[in-house]
């Protein structure tokens, strides 16, 4: 049977979910239905709030079980087969008393009994089934064919039917699960269901309207979609911006202890580039708009202080016939007549509500547009040039100002300029009086080019401590943009240059200064070219180590003013003493050459020695070379002695050197 409960009101979230209010009667103990999928049962089961709003009240909630199909109806004490559905199911309940309608009277009785007989029919006998009742003290036999109505008396096997048949009927229907609210009270009464179900994200999308002599307009349109099993008709529609806290949680399913699953995260899609919102709390370039209310007339005029669109440029776009006719502002005109919208919109914490003053309607599995916006905003026509967006020509954008009074959704944007299409573009969610850039076409009437060039600056300190001169300088890097307005109108351009840990030199205070950029606003005079120098720099520094320096580096670094006089004595000292420790070093060198040249001389005359046999002349030279070898060790015995002075003269000059480069300090600023 349908449910009474008939669904009044419906609010969609932006983050998956959707809140469903259902109202209908119910009289005295009646059971109200509701049917769900499967995979929505978790959710039902969390947020179903049920209230009889008319003193009534609700003594259970039931829903399908779990069970398969196979099992619910082993529970069940009637089994019908596929065929014979009738004579299988009499045959079944014995006993149970029926009333039957024969021809034009009725006959009471309990079942004893079915039967198939013979039946004589012209020439050929032909069987079929008998019921048979117990009427009073007797037992009567009808032709089963011959019974137009037969209705259980019995409660119990009334039940037990009706129990059978739900749960094949729900089998037809396998992603269905039905949920009964049983109720208790007398009368017809008011009953209030209400349920968070799992709903597409109702999504936004924007026109915006450009007119040379009025401010700019904005239409708004909510994308709602019904992938549900039921029409929303005449439903009262609600819009959520924001993102309340939502999750799933298992309440349908038997629970077992299981272990945790982890599963791979998932990117979002790369969307269209939107500039960054600037964090300057004023903008010079948009000015107040007076208004009656956030939701006052669209046709609202502004105040003295609104800056109009600029003139429309020729574009390079294909002209079409002129939408709504009747010339300028035609299109305007009928637009506020036909989609004339008032949004009841409301802040609920940090949630922003769309409501739609109307009842809406959408059937099942359809989508709808629903107006939610209709009104004029603070905006003028601008460039915005990104060397990493476009690098030859600047974007034209809108300097949108959220005047509208309302918190406003991401979408895109279709923009029409003089009732014809000139591009799109994705606005990025706004808060009210946020400031964004809407870029919405390529500019080709202005070329902007782009030179690089790097240098190191002068040295502006120089330092001496702990054995190493330090000085100091600034990296200096320049870019400059050379921007060229063809167009026979004035343009208002911002330069978007990467900001960096780099500081600004000589360069002007931009207008604005975002996330990751520094933007420039320039003026562009008809026809004119524009120079924008954006200088940086950085610090840097670069080490000399005094235990390195040569007279050369010295003398460098006396001219360049890093040291001064009594500094570049020091180290002048401390170069004389490093050639000390030179000459000491190719003295040592030396002796250690004639100390390796003796001992290989000692070599060879030991091998003679070995060589010579015993005799008088043999002896002889042996001597001789024994006098030698005692002469060699003599020289030994000296170059080992002036080695070891050497060393220590070495080593006193290697200490007053390190010394002197230690207690050198200097600094001066350049």
């Amino acid at each position: 049977m349908p449910s009474p409960l008939s669904i009044r009101r419906v609010v969609l979230y932006k983050h998956g979910v959707g809140y469903f209010e259902r109202r209908g009667k119910v009289t005295d103990s009646e059971t109200a239905h509701l049917d769900f999928k499967a995979r929505d049962m978790n959710d039902v089961l969390k947020s179903m709030t049920v209230l009889d709003l008319s003193g009534g009240s609700v003594s259970a909630v039931s829903y399908d079980s779990t069970k398969p199909l196979e099992q619910l109806l082993s529970e069940a004490t009637i089994r019908i087969p596929e065929h014979g559905s009738l004579t299988a199911l009499l045959g079944q309940v014995k006993g149970a008393r029926v009333r039957a309608r024969i021809g034009g009277g009725q006959v009471e009785g309990a079942i004893v009994g079915l039967e198939s007989l013979p039946v004589v029919q012209g020439e050929a006998s032909v069987i079929r089934p008998f019921l048979t009742l117990l009427v009073g003290a007797a037992l009567r036999t009808f032709d089963v064919l011959e019974i137009s109505e037969l209705e259980f008396l019995d409660e119990a096997v009334r039940k037990d039917l009706e129990f059978y048949l739900a749960t094949v009927m729900s089998s037809y229907k396998k992603d269905s699960k039905r949920l009964s609210i049983l109720t208790a009270g007398e009368g017809t009464r008011e009953l209030f269901v209400s349920y968070v179900l799992e709903s597409p994200v109702w999504k936004t999308s924007y026109r915006i309207l450009l007119d040379e002599a009025q401010p700019p307009l904005l239409q708004g349109w909510a994308l709602v979609d019904n992938t549900g099993d039921e029409d929303w008709v005449d439903v009262e529609l609600s819009l959520i911006a924001g993102l309340p806290v939502s999750f799933v949680h298992d309440l349908y399913n038997p629970r077992y202890q299981r272990r945790p699953i982890v599963e791979v995260r998932s990117e979002v899609g790369v969307a269209p580039v939107i500039p960054e919102e600037a964090q300057a709390e004023s903008y010079e370039s948009v000015s107040e708009v007076s208004d009656d209310g956030p939701f006052g007339s669209s046709g609202d005029a502004p105040s003295a202080s609104f800056v109009p669109m600029a003139a429309p440029a020729p574009a390079p776009v294909m002209r079409s016939r002129s939408i709504g006719g009747g010339g300028p502002g035609g299109m305007r005109d009928r637009l506020e007549q036909s989609t004339a919208v008032k949004t009841v919109t409301k802040e609920v914490g940090d949630l922003f509500e769309y409501g739609v003053d109307r009842p809406v309607t959408v059937h099942r599995n359809q989508s709808a547009l629903v107006p939610i916006l209709h009104r004029p905003f603070e905006g003028r026509r601008v460039l915005l040039y990104n060397r990493a967006t476009r690098e030859k020509n600047p974007m034209t954008c809108i300097e949108f100002k959220n005047t509208t009074g309302l918190t406003l959704e991401g979408g895109p944007v279709t923009v029409t300029e003089d009732e014809t299409y000139v591009g799109e573009a994705m606005l990025d969610t706004l808060k009210p009086d946020d400031v964004r850039f809407v870029p919405y076409a390529v500019e080709l009437s202005c070329s902007v080019s782009v030179e690089d060039e790097q240098e190191d600056g002068p040295v502006f300190r120089a330092r001496v401590n702990r054995g190493t001169l330090v000085t100091e300088f600034f990296h200096q890097r320049r870019t400059k943009y050379t921007v060229r307005n063809k167009a026979k109108r004035a343009q208002t351009l911002y330069v978007e240059h990467p900001r960096t840990d780099w500081e600004l030199k000589d360069t002007p205070a931009p207008a604005e200064t975002t996330d990751g950029f520094w933007r420039f606003k320039r003026d562009l005079a008809p026809g004119a070219s524009d120079t924008l120098t954006v200088t940086e720099r950085t610090r840097g520094n670069r080490q000399y180590y005094i235990s390195n320096l040569g007279l050369s580096e010295v003398a460098f670094f006396l001219d360049s003013r890093f040291i001064d006089a009594g500094v570049a004595q020091a180290l002048r000292d401390v170069v004389a003493l490093r050639e000390k420790l030179a000459l000491f070093t190719v003295e040592a060198q030396n002796l250690t050459d004639k100390r390796t040249q003796l001992f290989k001389d000692q070599e060879r005359i030991r091998s003679n020695i070995d060589s010579l046999k015993s005799g008088v002349a043999q002896r002889e030279l042996v001597d001789r070379f024994v006098t030698k070898l005692n002469a060699q060790e003599d020289k030994l015995e000296t170059i080992g002695r002036e080695l070891e002075r050497l060393e220590k003269d070495r080593a006193r000059v290697q200490e007053e050197v390190n010394q002197r480069i230690q207690s050198l300090s200097y600094e001066a600023e350049l």
